[in-house]
């Protein structure tokens, strides 16, 4: 590589970047932010994901197992898993639904509670180097951009209009 070429330069070369460059734009911000943020959760204890399902049950506490699958939008092992992991660790627990033994509800512990605080701050954080140059308008304008890419994914490209 010379002096004068970079390597997003080269990244600019590569295939995948000119058959999708947007595709591949918004898989290289997932990857980066990602990334970022779980350096930050790791610091907290947590997993990616977990800091959503946490933040769910501090909006509403006793919600069933499906109804935090429907909320964070991520498929049922996972979130199986997660829930798992945040009840060993002591952060909820689980516990068969009155109404229906077989409809499990998930309640905060104390220690997931006194979670509120430092996830707040963490997401603050993220938001805060995230948008650090951006201008308000930039930032308003990207996530409806995001919103309306993400409206096209969901419907599979069978909407007509915008």
């Amino acid at each position: 590589m010379t002096a004068s070429r970079t390597a997003r330069d080269d990244a600019d070369d590569d295939l995948t970047v000119r058959t999708g460059p947007l595709s591949f734009a918004i898989f290289a911000l997932a990857r980066a932010h990602r990334g970022f943020a779980g350096a930050l959760l790791r610091d907290l204890g947590l997993h990616p994901g977990q800091e959503l399902l946490l933040m769910q049950l501090m909006e509403r506490d006793g919600q069933t197992q499906s109804e935090l699958l429907a909320s964070v939008g991520l498929d049922h092992s996972t979130v199986s898993k997660a829930l798992s992991r945040m009840q060993d660790a002591g952060l909820l627990r689980r516990e068969a639904a009155a109404h229906d033994r077989r409809v499990q509800q998930v309640f905060l512990t104390d220690k997931g509670r006194a979670m509120r605080e430092p996830l707040e701050a963490m997401w603050a954080h993220l938001e805060q180097v995230s948008t650090r140059h951006l201008e308000p308008e930039q930032i308003n304008t990207f996530v409806a951009l995001a919103r309306t890419i993400e409206q096209s994914l969901r419907n599979d490209g069978k909407d007509t209009a915008h």
